[in-house]
């Protein structure tokens, strides 16, 4: 029976363990033109031993920011910036992936530079409020993409993941989840295309699809990983539909299983009839950040491993609050409690663990 504990293979890299410290927001790139700090290189090597590590969400552009002092990787300063993150990790025997994430419309013009404004797949603006330095505002109708600036945007994805390769992460992991931009190309709510970007499942999931075959060819496969969160309403995403939300990500994730990435990484829904299908339908590593609302992801979870539900879990607020979780695990704790007040935003977002992961 395998455990959390025992070392796996992903796409060729040896990894110590099977437990993963999930992506989370933290807004730290404090230096110039959202440049990593030392302040983030230490956070994440006092991380590094878990099996595996996904940043924070970086943006491939500067049109892709869309909260205060996140970091970029689309400028050489970004990279040389990185580049003592990644370095520090090694340094303590950690492997950690890049997080390329696109809000698309989750943002406000205040955030971005030079006039520039949200986008999306169509011109429809989310329900509430983002943060911004002046405090919070309410979103803005995002410019819809046309099909010349999707094409940008798929080459700024790939752009970024060779930045990223040469800022020394082991691979990227790009955010199809969480209402930001690929979750919004799946979306019927947020799509509402009539071109081939959009309009049925074909449509819906072409925009995913082609970022990820152009970052993999780029990176190669073995380097790239896909996030997703099927049915989740976060930043006002509505996929109410369960037929049309079981459709769209068994043909996602059938297509994806064919460019051999390295893994899938999963944010659960209520339900795990669809996480069982979804694993059955994926051909390499499988990575479950389980449904555990109204708490935080913990220790219990390991059993999902032992029973094959998945190959590895990813733990987000415990990982904050304990930074050495993989050998407290082992031990079975003691765990400090996270304390949801100390996080982005200060809320929970009602679906699985804490917000913007």
């Amino acid at each position: 029976m395998t455990n959390a504990f025992a070392p796996i293979d992903v796409a060729g890299q040896s990894l110590a363990n099977r437990i993963v410290m999930a992506p989370m927001t933290r807004s730290r790139a404090y230096g110039p033109g959202a440049t990593a700090t030392d302040l983030m290189a230490t956070y994440y090597s006092q991380r590094a031993s878990a099996g595996l590590i996904v940043t924070e969400g970086i943006q491939p552009s500067a049109v892709g920011q869309g909260y205060p002092d996140t970091p970029g990787l689309h400028s050489p300063e970004q990279v040389d910036a990185w580049r003592k993150v990644t370095d520090s990790v090694h340094l303590n025997g950690g492997v950690i992936f890049a997080q390329l994430m696109h809000t698309g419309r989750i943002g406000h013009p205040s955030l971005l530079p030079d006039g520039l404004s949200p986008v999306a797949p169509s011109p429809v603006a989310a329900e509430g409020q983002v943060f911004t330095h002046q405090g919070p505002m309410d979103f803005v109708t995002p410019r819809e993409l046309d099909a010349d600036a999707i094409t940008r945007t798929i080459t700024d994805f790939t752009d970024a993941a060779r930045k990223a390769i040469t800022a020394g992460f082991d691979g990227v992991e790009i955010h199809g989840a969480n209402g930001y931009l690929i979750h919004q190309f799946l979306a019927p709510n947020t799509n509402r295309r009539t071109d081939d970007w959009g309009g049925d499942v074909t449509g819906r999931v072409r925009f995913g699809l082609e970022v990820t075959a152009a970052v993999a060819e780029a990176i190669g496969s073995h380097r790239t990983g896909f996030r997703i969160s099927p049915g989740n309403p976060y930043n006002d995403i509505a996929e109410t539909d369960a037929a049309d939300v079981e459709n769209t990500y068994t043909t996602l994730v059938s297509q994806l299983g064919d460019l051999n990435l390295a893994y899938l990484h999963m944010i659960e829904g209520a339900d795990r009839t669809l996480t069982t299908r979804l694993r059955k339908t994926w051909p390499a590593t499988f990575i479950l950040n389980p449904f555990t609302h109204p708490e935080p992801t913990g220790p219990d979870t390991l059993s999902l491993i032992q029973d094959g539900t998945t190959d590895m879990i990813a733990f987000g607020a415990l990982f904050l609050a304990n930074p050495d979780l993989p050998a407290r695990l082992a031990a079975q704790g003691p765990y400090n409690t996270p304390d949801p007040s100390t996080f982005y935003g200060g809320d929970h977002h009602g679906y699985t663990d804490y917000p913007h992961l």
